[in-house]
């Protein structure tokens, strides 16, 4: 059992208010035989009330016990010249018992609306993140079309060979600034263990170089990747190599291919 859990249930101040069912009360009186930390919290819920009473009843001293038995006794008959007394010592009693319950009721309603706070701060911060993740996304997409919409930019379509016929993608080049956008939509997500790798390819004689690795595919939700290409490229590839890429392209696994227009 969650001892501190079921202590800040609230059960332990109406069981020490007198309130519970028989059953329930003996389940608690096991529990406090059981387990050293509900006593300890059981006695001194006791403590509290009594101190309450002592201030609600200066001059009357009474155990915790004493002072339950003097409480329940409801139907008990009061003689009128000792009515007023005891009415007022009992209203002390009942006052700190009911102020007791009351401050512990009121507790748990504070820590509830704390938690309930936290939770809106946590919401409100999430959601604040969320906006400045669209705003940093929405200022890479208008960067991105800025740069393919460039009158400098080259582009090559790369269809699908023998190993993907259905596959396609794009490279934006740009020769000044020596950079291709690799658009890879048209890609297959690659299987565990392997990454798609973009060449640079010369024709005669056929001499690739490796421009980079397209990280991420799975998880980029744009498949637009920026790579460098200081190369005199003739054609563009796109392999399925291994975790990490090779030295040179596996042509077995070549998925896309382009040559670049003459200009």
């Amino acid at each position: 059992m969650d001892v501190q859990k079921y202590i800040a249930s609230g059960i332990l101040e109406l069981y020490v208010a007198g309130i519970l069912s028989d059953k329930e009360n003996l389940e608690i009186a096991n529990y406090a035989k059981e387990y050293p930390e509900i006593k300890k919290e059981i006695e001194a819920i006791e403590a509290s009330i009594l101190t309450l009473s002592k201030k609600a009843s200066p001059g009357v001293s009474y155990t915790f016990q004493s002072l339950m038995d003097r409480i329940n006794k409801g139907g008990k008959v009061i003689s009128m010249n000792k009515r007023s007394s005891s009415a007022m010592t009992y209203i002390g009693w009942a006052a700190s018992l009911l102020l007791a319950i009351g401050l512990f009721f009121m507790y748990q309603q504070n820590q509830e609306l704390k938690s309930n706070i936290e939770v809106v701060e946590k919401q409100n911060t999430s959601l604040e993140q969320q906006i400045a993740d669209t705003d940093s996304s929405l200022e890479k997409t208008q960067e991105l079309l800025n740069t393919i919409r460039d009158k400098d930019i080259n582009v090559i379509a790369l269809g699908g060979q023998t190993v993907s016929p259905t596959s396609y993608a794009k490279a934006y080049w740009n020769k000044k600034e020596e950079k291709v956008y690799i658009d890879a939509k048209g890609l297959p997500e690659p299987p565990d263990g392997f990454v798609y790798q973009v060449w640079s390819l010369k024709l005669s004689p056929l001499t690739p170089t490796s421009m980079g690795l397209l990280e991420d595919f799975a998880t980029d939700e744009n498949k637009v990747f920026a790579l460098n290409n200081p190369n005199e490229s003739e054609a563009f590839g796109i392999t399925l190599e291994p975790a990490g890429g090779s030295e040179s392209p596996t042509l077995e696994q070549l998925y896309t291919l382009g040559v670049v227009s003459a200009s």
